[in-house]
């Protein structure tokens, strides 16, 4: 294989590889949100028992199980990264890596590897 399309193929893999990245850091941000919530409805909960409805009810109407984007929980927006651009993402390095490579996978890695062990 020429040294432009190994190239490439790395740039694409290193791509792909940072998107992976991007998607734990959904993954994070849900759980944070999601215990951050949990936490809220505990301090709900201690305002209610100190006797400060009002500020339970304003903490719970306008924070608690509410939205972080316009009709998304964080559920919704990693679902909709996984199912979309992470997906389509996926598909296409594979179809661009079968047809130039044959699958496989990490080429300029392995080249490296093998310069480095006969030197």
């Amino acid at each position: 294989m020429d040294d432009a399309t190994v190239e490439a193929l790395g740039l694409l893999s290193r791509a792909l590889e940072t998107t992976q990245r991007a998607r734990g850091r959904l993954y994070d941000f849900h759980q944070l949100t999601g215990g951050a919530d949990k936490t809220v409805g505990e301090a709900v909960r201690r305002l209610r028992e100190a006797g400060h409805d009002e500020q339970a009810d304003l903490v719970e109407r306008e924070v608690q199980g509410t939205d972080v984007l316009p009709g998304m929980w964080t559920f919704q927006i990693v679902e909709a990264y996984d199912e979309g651009y992470h997906r389509r993402f996926t598909e296409v390095e594979r179809r661009v890596r079968d047809a130039l490579s044959g699958g496989r996978d990490h080429i300029a890695e392995a080249e490296m590897k093998q310069r480095r062990e006969t030197t």
